[in-house]
């Protein structure tokens, strides 16, 4: 699926038994009503409304400086799901600095993409922050980013934000509010890597205008063919990178060959916590078709899920919410 309306508008860390690295249904068409195996085969949807009452005034420059990299959220989302017995993996924490110093990054800057910014949000008492990106949306208010960033534990984060176009604690297109959270079912019940993708739908801000009023938008694609070339975005947070600046990767992508059962693609690069969530654009296009999901130690890779029915399903139940 391509939406092609006019463009106006944290590698988490596991540190479980798993010791793997995470970086980090829609409204029926017109016609007859689907029958029941129908509603059986389709994907299921998990959406919840969130209270982000006070959150633009919350997110002084300041608290979105001290955020913590969503890394540190990872043992709570795979706390949901019993993954060890899947997972073989020897480090974690992948992209972290491991005595890279002085050493050249894959990771370059990036700039002039306003739609995609910085997601913030509370959990637990601590402030936390991932990457994100505005998609074309039929309510002209959805922002892609990680699952994880939006359903890491028992609890739904609150104060929820996105900054597009972040820049060195600034927010030079506002602060947009959460208003409601959309992932697969097959994340928020087990934490599947294989759907390790959220969208979030914001509210207007005071003078009316909508996201899409403001900033541009990304198209986005589902079940497109494997292998493509990919641009990943994201603001890494931990060493050597600062996160105050949008940083990318390109590369063609290979499937992960250590855990075959998340179905995940990966590039070369070595963003860090904090890039959770950043979008993957096809080619030099601005099509979106996954986010920064995990990685491992000691191989800069970055790894996204593969954008199927599940994922597209969370997607058309957010843009009409």
């Amino acid at each position: 699926m391509t939406r092609t309306r006019s463009l106006a508008a944290s590698f988490l860390s596991l540190s479980a038994a798993a010791a793997l690295a995470l970086v980090g249904a829609g409204a029926a068409g017109a016609g007859a009503a689907p029958s029941a195996s129908d509603e059986k085969a389709k994907p299921s949807v998990f959406s919840a409304r969130v209270d982000s009452t006070g959150a633009a005034d919350y997110w002084t420059r300041d608290r979105m400086l001290a955020a913590l990299p969503g890394d540190l959220l990872a043992d709570k989302s795979l706390e949901r799901g019993d993954r060890s017995s899947a997972v073989s993996v020897e480090t974690s924490g992948a992209g972290k600095d491991k005595g890279t110093k002085g050493k050249p990054t894959i990771a370059k800057r990036a700039s002039g993409m306003d739609h995609i910014g910085k997601v913030f949000f509370t959990l637990d008492g601590a402030d936390y922050v991932c990457s994100g990106n505005a998609v074309t949306s039929s309510n002209n208010s959805t922002v892609a980013t990680a699952g994880h960033c939006l359903f890491g534990g028992a609890e739904l984060p609150s104060r929820f934000i996105f900054v597009p176009g972040y820049n060195n604690g600034t927010a030079p297109y506002g602060a947009w509010t959460g208003e409601s959270y959309h992932v697969p079912t097959g994340w928020k019940d087990s934490g599947n890597m294989q759907f390790d993708t959220g969208f979030a739908v914001v509210k207007q801000v005071e003078t009316g205008k909508l996201l899409s009023d403001v900033v541009d938008e990304s198209d986005v694609l589902f079940n497109a063919p494997r292998g493509l070339s990919y641009t990943a975005f994201g603001y890494p947070a931990d060493k050597p990178f600062d996160g105050g600046s949008l940083m990318s990767c390109t590369g063609t992508a290979t499937d992960d060959s250590k855990n075959t059962q998340f179905m995940s693609q990966g590039i070369p690069c070595d963003m860090t916590g904090g890039s959770s969530g950043g979008p993957w654009l096809i080619g030099t296009s601005n099509i979106q078709n996954s986010v920064n999901s995990y990685g491992y130690n000691r191989f800069p890779v970055m790894y996204g899920p593969f954008w199927g029915p599940e994922i597209e399903a969370a997607y058309m139940t957010a843009e009409t919410a």
